[in-house]
């Protein structure tokens, strides 16, 4: 391997991994501003309106960058969905300081769509690697949620307080923090080589159909339980904690331990993707989401930061070991399309999760949540199982 080669790469991945970092971290500050900017102006029935709009708008962003990336090229619709970013959050920075809602979902809108891109960086990373090191290299690209899910929360109260000198509302602070992390998301991508020579394909016998190919159908099918669950679960926590009587505190440690199951041992779910395969990561991140929620159904609130880590790790082992197989198994001339698709059916799942984990909850409590929870990653384990041989 040529010494150009490497460093284009070198270079790829930092850039990758930036982007998604930035992206992250604009989206844990804004969408939190944004809940609470909502609330306070339209009362908390309507609260939950900047996450299904952050949520539609990365299904679209997701679904678009996968059907524009072939023709014109990586860089340039990572650039442009990342500048898109930048506009959605001055929109809704000019929201926040006017309290004003609606251009506020507007803009959450519209940095939805650059982090929908963001996350199909994973697959941009996984292709400049040979098949054996693909797992590893696109959870190399997840690990960057770790950035995005600590340094998020950690700046909304410095900026808020900065913010306030310039007689602006508190809240607008952690917005003005999305314009900057969009727009040095914007530069990350900037950097990306034009031409990065790709290691060669191994003939693929398998996926070059229909996205009801199995080799698509069946992480996907995967990918979406392993969302609903994670979300329903995740979303109604808060909730459970709070009718227990814990505070704040207690409800951001348990979120804390989620977040870190969700991102922190990526690393080490693209190595077990690697030396055992995708499948086998797939059915196992199920089986730990099967246990998170048994674990969230019979334990105490004290034993829900064990429950919500297993949640947070068995999401991120599916979402690893199906992303493998979506990276392995398709043709070089449909992957980009067919991820962009299965992203944008996985984040439109979390919109459907997010309202009806709150019917669940308001009919049979967290007990049944947590009952569904479980349902939902099993579920997929009788669909492959018998199609797998194992």
């Amino acid at each position: 391997m040529g010494t150009s080669t490497v460093a284009g790469r070198t270079r790829s991945m930092g850039a990758l991994f930036t982007g998604v970092a930035l992206l992250n971290t604009a989206m844990a500050g804004l969408t939190t501003a944004a809940t609470l900017i909502v609330a306070a102006g339209s009362g908390a029935a309507w609260s939950g309106l900047p996450s299904v709009a952050s949520v539609l708008g990365t299904a679209g962003g997701a679904l678009g960058a996968g059907l524009l990336m072939p023709g014109h090229g990586r860089r340039r619709v990572l650039v442009s969905g990342y500048g898109v970013a930048a506009i959605g959050a001055l929109v809704a920075f000019a929201a926040a300081l006017a309290t004003s809602v609606v251009p506020l979902l507007l803009g959450i809108l519209l940095v939805g769509v650059g982090n929908g891109g963001a996350q199909l960086s994973r697959y941009l990373a996984a292709d400049l690697y040979p098949e054996e090191r693909r797992g590893r290299a696109l959870a190399t690209v997840v690990w960057a949620g770790t950035v995005g899910a600590l340094a998020g929360p950690a700046l909304m109260a410095p900026a808020a307080h900065v913010v306030t000198g310039f007689g602006w509302p508190p809240l607008s602070g952690p917005v003005a923090i999305a314009v900057v992390a969009t727009a040095g998301a914007a530069l990350a991508a900037a950097v990306l080589p034009r031409n990065v020579p790709l290691p060669p394909e191994k003939p693929v016998a398998t996926a070059r159909g229909p996205v009801r190919s199995p080799a698509v159908v069946r992480p996907l099918v995967a990918l979406v339980a392993a969302q609903l669950a994670m979300v329903a679960v995740m979303t109604m926590t808060p909730l459970q904690l709070q009718s227990h009587g814990h505070g704040l505190d207690a409800v951001g440690w348990v979120l804390s331990a989620h977040m870190l199951g969700m991102f922190a041992l990526a690393p080490v779910s693209g190595r077990i993707a690697d030396r055992w395969g995708p499948a086998v990561t797939v059915n196992a991140g199920l089986g730990v989401l099967a246990l998170a929620s048994a674990t969230a159904l019979t334990a105490h609130t004290s034993g829900l930061p064990v429950a919500l880590f297993l949640l947070g790790y068995g999401w991120n082992l599916v979402f690893v070991g199906g992303s493998a197989q979506l990276s392995r198994d398709l043709a070089p001339e449909t992957r980009s399309r067919v991820q962009g698709f299965v992203d944008a059916v996985v984040w439109s799942a979390s919109a459907l999760a997010g309202l009806g984990s709150g019917q669940l909850f308001a009919g049979g409590g967290y007990a049944l949540v947590a009952v569904v929870g479980g349902v939902l990653a099993l579920l997929p384990l009788a669909f492959l199982v018998p199609r797998d041989g194992r």
